[in-house]
């Protein structure tokens, strides 16, 4: 006897889930202002040394360097504070949602990127910690697929105790396969 239970209705795009709706959890504050701080403390250090630089005692500079250095110490200022603008505001439009079926990941300001894993999928989960964000708490939840040697997405700024639950959620989620 044949088995009739096999589908394939085809989806129209109109009904189709939208994206836009899909609640994105927003990164942790601390995550920006220590992102921030990294930031300001990286350019603080170049336009510093562009200052020790100029005001040296021991070589005589370029004349065509010694012209074009306040210019240059100028210039790495304003860029400094230009990037970090731009990461506040990428560090804002991060964020994640977790579903009942997949996991998904936000990022961009001018190339916005979803990244979405099924969670049947998900080979294996990493929390990952460097010096500084250990010392505020904070971790990266890295998602791989199955069959990649490369994770699928990251989610850096996640409280510990976060990182940890979503990390355990996803590693014991794998009942959906059992329930379908």
């Amino acid at each position: 006897m044949l088995d009739d239970t096999f589908s394939n209705q085809p989806i129209l795009p109109d009904n189709l889930p939208k994206v836009s709706s899909q609640a994105f959890t927003p990164l942790s504050p601390m995550y920006m202002k220590v992102n921030l701080m990294c930031r300001l403390t990286f350019w603080l250090i170049v336009v510093s040394a562009l200052l020790s630089l100029y005001w040296q005692p021991w070589f005589v500079l370029p004349k065509t360097l010694e012209l074009y250095l306040p210019q240059l110490q100028l210039a790495a200022g304003i860029f400094g504070l230009l990037t970090s603008a731009y990461g506040i505001i990428a560090d804002k439009n991060k964020g994640y949602a977790l579903r009942e079926h997949d996991f998904s990941y936000r990022s961009g300001v001018i190339f916005k990127s979803v990244v979405s894993q099924p969670v049947l999928r998900i080979q294996h989960v990493e929390l990952k910690h460097g010096p500084i964000d250990r010392h505020f708490g904070l971790s990266t939840l890295e998602i791989f697929s199955a069959g990649g040697t490369m994770h699928t997405f990251a989610i850096p700024g996640l409280p510990d105790e976060k990182a940890r639950e979503l990390r355990s959620y996803v590693l014991t989620h794998s009942d959906i396969a059992e329930n379908d």
